[in-house]
């Protein structure tokens, strides 16, 4: 991917993919998408939705889905409250089976543009609150080298010098066995700081009873942040544990987001006085700081049953 300074990145993603917006979406911004249309596809679709839940499914703020077989065409649409609206079929394809393409959606204040290999094909206009967009959804037969979400001139982050300077390193993470085999044991180059996202990706064992993420307290022992999903239980257990001993565990949620054999993304952002901790898009907990030196917080653990895909530090 070409395109400088984009405020987030996935690269070869695996489909069906979801992935948080940082963020979310504002006027002026882009999402870039890279990939190709493999010579059997029938159809594909990229959802930017607000949130990822599937029970309740997630509100679908615009739904973009070629299909191929019969008349191809590009079906448009939103959901709300479990419900499509009145779809808005455009029968220009400018996608070809097996073929590359590259996809821009340009964010308006009042609508969504798309062009497809530096052409415009589409307009549709918001039906949802663009506020509300979190997340961007890609399934169906398609393969996907690159996504990215392009801010707009006006608010780019600062050029990578300045960034620097300030000592916030982005993927500022390493593995201690150089791959993403579990037991993962990956040090923070400078520890946990205010601002800091942690980003988890991974796959739960079919047959997993439960997995650890542990922020940890350098070589002392001490786990600052314990996160414990427990498939069986249906229960997600936070605690700490400090100078041998463990905290008052946490373990009350609206409802538990992990099922085995399915694909998850984590994202644990670190506020001044807690953690707040999403899953698939989805706000789900806080955790208030029982480590207050948060520097020393320098070693991230994931233990358990489950495939480590992805673990990105900024």
């Amino acid at each position: 991917m070409s395109v400088a300074n984009p405020k987030q990145t996935f690269l070869n993603p695996t489909i069906p993919f979801a992935g948080t917006i940082l963020g979310g979406l504002q006027p002026g911004e882009m999402v870039l998408i890279q990939g190709s249309v493999p010579s059997d596809a029938d159809r594909f679709q990229v959802d930017l939705t607000c949130g990822s839940s599937t029970k309740p499914r997630a509100d679908v703020a615009f739904h973009f889905n070629p299909r191929f077989k019969r008349s191809p065409c590009i079906v448009c649409n939103s959901l709300r409250q479990e419900r499509w609206g009145r779809e808005e079929i455009h029968h220009v394809m400018p996608f070809r089976q097996g073929a590359p393409f590259e996809t821009i959606i340009l964010v308006q204040q009042d609508v969504f543009k798309v062009a497809v290999n530096g052409a415009h094909v589409l307009e549709y206009k918001h039906r949802l609150d663009l506020d509300k967009v979190d997340t961007l959804l890609i399934s169906g037969k398609v393969k996907v080298q690159a996504i990215g979400f392009i801010p707009n001139a006006s608010s780019a982050p600062p050029p990578p010098s300045v960034a620097m300077s300030k000592g916030k390193q982005p993927n500022a993470l390493f593995s201690e066995s150089g791959d993403l085999t579990v037991p993962y044991k990956g040090r923070l180059l400078t520890g946990i700081s205010i601002g800091n996202t942690l980003t988890i990706k991974g796959k739960i064992g079919l047959y997993s009873h439960s997995f650890s993420v542990n922020l940890c307290v350098g070589d002392t022992g001490d786990i600052a942040l314990h996160l414990n999903p427990r498939m069986k239980a249906g229960v997600f257990v936070r605690n700490s544990f400090l100078s041998e001993c463990w905290g008052p565990e946490e373990n009350s949620l609206p409802s538990f987001p992990f099922s085995p054999g399915e694909y998850f993304e984590m994202i644990i952002y670190c506020e001044t006085h807690q953690f707040q901790v999403a899953v698939n898009g989805n706000h789900l907990l806080e955790y208030k700081h029982r480590v207050q030196d948060l520097s020393r917080v320098n070693q991230l653990e994931i233990l358990g049953d489950l495939q480590l895909l992805d673990v990105k530090l900024w």
